[in-house]
């Protein structure tokens, strides 16, 4: 059965992202977006060629594919327009590692925030279970085969071996493996689920701990993990049902199936030549003309944001990961400040500069629909678990579209992260009373929408607090 499985596993080529990048050209990857996300064509388009340069590059002779660096973007736009979810998305797309980081978290009026350089380290880490994830995958069905072996062993232990030598096979070997056989049967028909057995888990020993501050997340990291290596983990016995043992039996088999070093090497192979990084706020550390104060601080993380974008080796606890051909890509609302604000050297590592719009009635209206994760659909789902059925009228679409874009307007504009808001205030005695009216079917029109959400609009006062 092993040799089979082996086979079997051989046979699974892996998919690369170099693979899933060449079937989606341009056109492909902005329909691919367009399903999530309204709008914003002209950011869809600059990442579309952003991930295709990718596999263009990867078929260029070695010595031209290192010559050719990622074109970084930064996007510009309010908050709520659909920015990180372009990048998420486009990550997911590619299967690529994906980080989103705050500038704002390398700086507070003086330098104090984190090392610029454990963004890179946070990709790499998510590389790494990425890549084990999908090598667990690989292996699940033999780590079940095995786990399923050592829980028959305990169900039918093994006969003790007996003194002296014995000539051709012990005569209970043939009914031993038929009642094996019968217990293999019933253990799959979960006959044995609710029985207690007794396992051994191995548990890793933390003996010390240390005091973490700002800057050392990777030195405690490593100390616990060289710590651990020389206090090895002790094995406990633990008495469990038969169901839970498969699972916790499968999950250790399938731990010392994967080989981690081969995870290594690829998740770091996959951070170098497909990861994005998307630095959030990058407006924030902007300087504004002013050499004094809190500009020193954000012109501080400028410099040190300068090195890791434009290509440095950063040493990670998996070992040295290259950054010259990952992507980066900044964005930012830009009130205050501008991106010519930025130092020069960084803005011309950031070539690509796209403007998004603003979201408003027609595009709210849209968004609560068409997109494949629209909110109108996750509330429908979500109270029909309830058994209770939700049905959305044009008409009232259009009025919770309109008082969205109202209040963005009067109030502070968080675009279309209103919505959310504005639905949640909307359905709130429907959520509540869900489980007590079941069977129920509720038609939300526009006169529902105007009874549960006039009121608070005219206040503008109310409306800053509520919605």
């Amino acid at each position: 059965m092993d040799e089979k499985l082996t086979q079997n596993e051989s046979a699974q080529v892996p998919v690369t992202v170099t693979d899933i990048t060449g079937s989606l050209t341009p056109r492909r990857i902005v329909e691919e977006l367009d399903k999530f996300i309204i709008g914003q064509d002209r950011a869809k388009r600059a990442v579309a060629i952003a991930l295709r340069n990718r596999w263009r590059r990867q078929r260029l002779s070695d010595e031209l594919r290192e010559e050719v660096l990622p074109k970084n973007i930064i996007m510009i736009g309010p908050t709520g327009v659909g920015k990180t979810e372009i990048a998420r998305r486009l990550a997911r797309l590619a299967n690529a590692p994906f980080l989103k980081i705050e500038a704002s978290k390398f700086t507070e009026v003086g330098y104090v925030g984190r090392d610029v350089e454990s963004m890179i380290r946070d990709l790499t880490e998510i590389g790494v279970n990425m890549v084990k994830k999908e090598e667990l995958e690989k292996v699940q069905e033999r780590a079940k085969v095995l786990a399923e072996e050592r829980v028959l062993d305990l169900l039918l232990p093994r006969p003790r071996g007996s003194i002296g030598v014995q000539v051709g096979p012990p005569p209970e070997d043939e009914s031993r493996s038929e009642t094996r056989e019968k217990l293999r049967r019933q253990l799959r028909e979960g006959k044995f689920d609710s029985r207690y057995v007794e396992i051994e888990v191995q548990e890793k020993a933390m003996p010390f701990g240390v005091i973490s501050n700002v800057g050392l997340e990777e030195l405690e990291i490593n100390l616990k993990e060289m710590l651990g290596n020389i206090f090895p983990g002790k094995a406990r016995r633990k008495k469990v049902r038969v169901a839970e043992a498969l699972q916790l039996l499968a999950k250790e088999e399938a731990d010392r199936l994967v080989d981690m070093e081969k995870v290594t090497r690829e998740a770091i192979r996959r951070v170098e030549q497909a990861g994005i990084v998307f630095i959030d706020e990058i407006d924030k550390v902007a300087s504004r003309g002013s050499s004094q104060g809190p500009d020193v601080s954000r012109e501080g993380v400028q410099r040190d944001l300068l090195p890791i974008v434009e290509g440095t080796t950063v040493t990670t606890k998996h070992g040295p990961v290259r950054t010259d051909h990952i992507l980066f890509i900044a964005a930012g609302a830009f009130h205050m400040a501008k991106p010519s604000d930025l130092i020069p050297e960084l803005q011309g590592r950031f070539p690509i500069r796209v403007e998004l719009d603003h979201l408003g009635r027609d595009e709210f209206r849209r968004i609560l629909t068409e997109p494949d994760n629209a909110l109108i659909k996750q509330y429908v789902a979500l109270l029909r678990t309830e058994g209770m059925e939700l049905i959305f009228t044009e008409d009232s679409i259009e009025e919770i579209a309109s008082i969205a874009a109202t209040v963005n307007e009067k109030t502070e504009n968080i675009g279309a992260r209103r919505l959310q808001t504005v639905m949640e205030k909307l359905l709130e005695e429907v959520s509540f009373t869900a489980p007590e009216r079941r069977g129920e079917t509720l038609r939300v029109d526009r006169d529902y929408v105007r009874e549960r959400l006039e009121d608070i609009v005219k206040d503008e006062d109310l409306s800053r607090y509520i919605l």
